[in-house]
């Protein structure tokens, strides 16, 4: 323990001045980053900034695309995974059926989980690209406007 109740960090491996935490000021306190009137100042009119993009249409729409993808897609193959280990565990005889040689059911399922695996990250990557990439980049250089606006009026 510190003066006035702060605990202090005896990490070796934490570096707290290089992560911009630990400089004191002259009481022993942590000295804010950011000077609080300018951080509540600029801050409300950032967050006013962020709450009006969250709340346009074109955010909305992307979002939506997002679930419309991902909804369906985590289901499916939590279903598949689920329906996989259920298997393996309540027809030990149907996974343990030849398919070619030494491979049985389960291995070709097993198999199949990493391969559908890579699919659906493919199929994610492409998705992202082809609807909603470009739209997303539009919100975050409309929004660097606007921030950038407060930034160049702060002066």
């Amino acid at each position: 323990m510190g003066a006035a109740g702060h605990i202090r960090h005896d990490d070796p491996w934490y570096d707290a001045l290089a992560s911009g935490w630990g400089e004191l000021d002259g009481t022993g306190a942590p000295a804010p980053v950011v000077p609080p009137a300018r951080r509540e100042e600029g801050a409300s009119r950032a967050g006013e900034v962020y709450l009006g993009v969250q709340r346009s249409a074109a955010f909305q729409e992307v979002r939506s695309r997002y679930r419309r993808f991902v909804v369906p897609g985590l289901v499916a193959f939590l279903a598949w995974y689920l329906g996989y280990v259920v298997t393996a565990q309540t027809a030990p005889g149907l996974m343990a059926r030849p398919v070619a040689g030494a491979v049985n059911v389960a291995m070709v399922a097993g198999l199949g989980q990493f391969l559908t695996t890579f699919l659906l990250t493919w199929a994610y990557a492409w998705h992202a690209r082809l609807r909603r990439d470009r739209a997303a980049l539009d919100l975050r250089w409309q929004t660097q406007e606007l921030t950038r606006g407060l930034k160049g009026g702060e002066r």
